[in-house]
Order: C-alpha cells, then sequence, then structure tokens
C-alpha cells in the first residue's frame, strides 16, 4: 500500500492538524479541571488522615511568592491557603474569606490548611460558577484559535523546505531551534484566564512568568509538532523516492525505445546494409566481419542497458561509442572522424548508460559531411566531466529536431546523478558536457 500526501496544498492539512492540537490541549486541561473541581467538592482531595473540617472566618493576606495566609478572627489562629488555591480562585491580599480548613494530621504542630472555600467578601461562593459560566465562551475560543495559530506557524516551519537535493536531516536542527524559539515566545503571549472573572492576561502581564500549565501546554504542543514533521518528512521522501523511480523507468523506456527506433528504421538499417555491401562487394571481408561484430555489440549493449537505472563505468560506455563510431566511419569513409581521448584515472567514473548515443547521432544528423568539409567529434574528460563537441555546419536545409534526445538525457542525469548536462552552443561549435560521478 502506497501513502500519498498531498504537496500542492499542505496548508489545509496543517490547518487541520493545529486543529486538532488545539483542542487536545484546551480540552484535556478543562476536563483535568473538572475532575480536580469535583474532588473539591467531595472533599476527596486531602489524604484521608486529615483531621475534622474547621469553619475559620478572616482577612486573607498573600505573600510575594503567591502563598496566602488567613487570620481566624476568632481563635487568631493562621491558616494556610496553598498556592494552587490562591491562582485558580483568584484571592488577593485584604479580601474576607469563610473557609473550611483541616488539620495536616501528617504534620504534627503544621497550621491548617484551607479545604473549600464557602464566601467570599460575604457572598456565597459556588464552585460550578468556575467552569459553567456561559461568558467564558469566548474565552475559550480565544485560545483555541491562538494555539491553533501557533501550530500552524510550527508545522510550518518544521515541513516546508526547498526541494531538490538537499538533506532534510542536516537542516532538522536549526529548524527545531526556530521552533523551540517560536514556542517560547508564544509561552510569554499564551492567555491566562482567572476562572472567577472573564478577566484574559497574557502570561508576561501575571506577573508570575512559571504558569505550570500554560508551560505543560506549549511543551505539549512542540512535541507533537517535531513528531508530525519527523513522519511527514519520511512520508515526503519515501513518495520523492518512489516518483523518481517511476520517472527513472519511464525515462529508460523512453530511452530504450528511441534508441531501437534510431537502430531499425528503415533508413539506418539500408545505410548500415549498403556500407556490409560496400565491403562485400569489394571483398574486403575481414572489415565485414568486424563491421557485423560491431554492429551487433551496439544492438546487444542497447538492448541490455535500455532498462538499467543503474549507472555504468565510463569504460563500458566508451567501448560502445567506438562500435558505434565504426559504423558511421564505415559508411561515410573518410569524411568523418572521432577522436576519443579519456584519461585513465577517470575510466572507472560513472555515469547514465547509453548517453553518447544520442550526441553522436545528433552530430551526424544536424552537419554537413563532405570530403571537403570532414565532420570531426572530439570525446574526451575534463575537470569531472565527459565533454562531447563537434563543430557547426548546419545543412542548407536544416533538419527540424524535436529536441527530446538532449532532454530526456539531462532528466535521466538530474533523476541519477542529482546533476544537470550543460550545454554550449557557439557560433562555430556545438559542446555538451556530462558530468561524471566519482566510483566508491
Amino acid at each position: 500500500m502506497r501513502l500519498k500526501l498531498s504537496t500542492k496544498s499542505p496548508i489545509v492539512s496543517y490547518t487541520l492538524v493545529s486543529l486538532a492540537i488545539s483542542l487536545i490541549i484546551n480540552f484535556s486541561y478543562m476536563l483535568l479541571l473538572v475532575v480536580n473541581q469535583s474532588a473539591d467538592i467531595r472533599g476527596s482531595k486531602r489524604p484521608k488522615e486529615q483531621g475534622p473540617a474547621v469553619v475559620a472566618e478572616g482577612v486573607l493576606g498573600v505573600s510575594v511568592d503567591g502563598f496566602g495566609y488567613l487570620v481566624d478572627s476568632t481563635t487568631g489562629d493562621s491558616i494556610y491557603v496553598d498556592r494552587r488555591s490562591v491562582r485558580r480562585l483568584d484571592l488577593v491580599s485584604g479580601e474576607h474569606l469563610k473557609i473550611e480548613a483541616k488539620d495536616q494530621a501528617r504534620y504534627e504542630g503544621a497550621h491548617l490548611i484551607m479545604d473549600r472555600l464557602l464566601e467570599r467578601n460575604g457572598k456565597v461562593f459556588d464552585y460550578s460558577s468556575l467552569y459553567n459560566s456561559s461568558d467564558q465562551w469566548h474565552v475559550v475560543m480565544y485560545q483555541i484559535i491562538f494555539y491553533m495559530v501557533v501550530s500552524l506557524l510550527l508545522l510550518l516551519v518544521m515541513t516546508i523546505y526547498r526541494h531538490g537535493r538537499v538533506s532534510w536531516w542536516s537542516t532538522f536542527p536549526p529548524r527545531a531551534v526556530i521552533a523551540v524559539v517560536i514556542t517560547i515566545v508564544a509561552y510569554f503571549l499564551s492567555p491566562v484566564t482567572f476562572h472567577n472573572s472573564t478577566e484574559t492576561k497574557l502570561v508576561y502581564q501575571t506577573g508570575n512568568l512559571l504558569e505550570f500549565v500554560v508551560m505543560l501546554k506549549c511543551l505539549f504542543m512542540l512535541a507533537v509538532v517535531l513528531l508530525y514533521s519527523q513522519v511527514y518528512i519520511l512520508i515526503y521522501q519515501r513518495q520523492q523516492i518512489l516518483l523518481e523511480n517511476e520517472q527513472l523507468q519511464n525515462e529508460n523506456l523512453t530511452t530504450k525505445y528511441n534508441m531501437l527506433v534510431s537502430q531499425i528504421n528503415p533508413h539506418y538499417f539500408f545505410n548500415s546494409l549498403n556500407s556490409l555491401s560496400m565491403l562485400v562487394r569489394d571483398g574486403e571481408k575481414s572489415r565485414a566481419i568486424e563491421y557485423i561484430d560491431q554492429m551487433s555489440y551496439t544492438f546487444r549493449y542497447i538492448t541490455q542497458n535500455g532498462n538499467n537505472t543503474e549507472l555504468v563505468h565510463l569504460s563500458e560506455e566508451i567501448e560502445f561509442a567506438e562500435a558505434y563510431c565504426y559504423q558511421y566511419r564505415i559508411r561515410y569513409a573518410d569524411k568523418i572522424f572521432f577522436d576519443i581521448s579519456v584519461e585513465e584515472g577517470y575510466k572507472n567514473w560513472l555515469l547514465p548508460a547509453l548517453s553518447l548515443q544520442p550526441l553522436i547521432g545528433n552530430a551526424v544528423k544536424h552537419n554537413v559531411i563532405t570530403s571537403k568539409n570532414p565532420l570531426h567529434v572530439t570525446i574526451r574528460t575534463d575537470n569531472g566531466y565527459l565533454v562531447v563537441s563537434n563543430p557547426l555546419r548546419p545543412m542548407l536545409e536544416a533538419q527540424v529536431g524535436t529536441g527530446t534526445g538532449l532532454k530526456n538525457l539531462n532528466s535521466r542525469y538530474e533523476l541519477m546523478l542529482g546533476k544537470s548536462i550543460e550545454v554550449v552552443r557557439t557560433e562555430d561549435e556545438f559542446i555538451v558536457k556530462l558530468p561524471l560521478k566519482k566510483a566508491k
């Protein structure tokens, strides 16, 4: 089964993923609050060994570190209010509270600790108002949209990249650093809601830079985006490999077809027979046998390498070119010359099979070849390239080419070597430079 991943319009899929991340972050947190609030109502959040509940009433004082202390107006005892309750209930210094407190039985001599808030400034406090107030929906939507936008931005940073041969893994660390920076900025700009009111502040406005719940949201969002980006890129790369293999197979099939057609079309076939007949008629038996051998080798090489998706050694391609050029030398007698000069160190270098045939064929096809103006085709190595050049001597009635030969050859090089061929055309010369790959 093939995994298909749309690369034309990834924004739609990114938006859906971002929305899913935002919903998970916000509603899983709201569910956690409901569970905690239910536990508060049941009085089950404290350990069973705590002492009996005590009702106390007094003025609250909140310290700089966020902890609260309430002095009972009746007994004068100091009752401890934990930081979580202060923040969740948005308690402030100077408020008159009536609370239910319990002693901490595990710690002898410890202060009483607030268990439930009963009244606030003379009004009965309803815990359900923290979660069921209808005027909080705009706050919820604001948080959903905020985390959705940040998640979308992170996904774009981690998954959209420049196409080509640049390795994704080599660019992952800097992208991850950028994502972390964005997450840190988003953390300080994240909304914090005070549940007893509709007031919403950003983290940097609250005066407390360590918002534990918001920090968990941001870390979860970053982790999901990083994991998703890894999966996305792996699927994308696999799909690209499959696509390149299919393109390469199509290019090779096209190349094989074009090569075979060029070899067995009536014009070439009759020219080959005429050349062979001329050798036989002149009594040049050895040259006739050599001609048959070279023609046979040409057909065999094309047949064996027409579907080849692997690279071949330059020495093999040169051997084919010599056999192919031999047939042209017999056909045109002393009117065409091939100068093949390959340095010994390049013979084991690699290139796609059947790279030289279309270049040699085009040189013969598009230039005047006469005794007074013989054609010289040069094949040589130079600085990691195989260079094929010939002088430009266009025919009076030039044959119009389709350009598919060079186009297909360039496509094969891009797929198999990741490089393009170089074509240089001057007033007097036509040059094609084929990149070579050094064998390991």
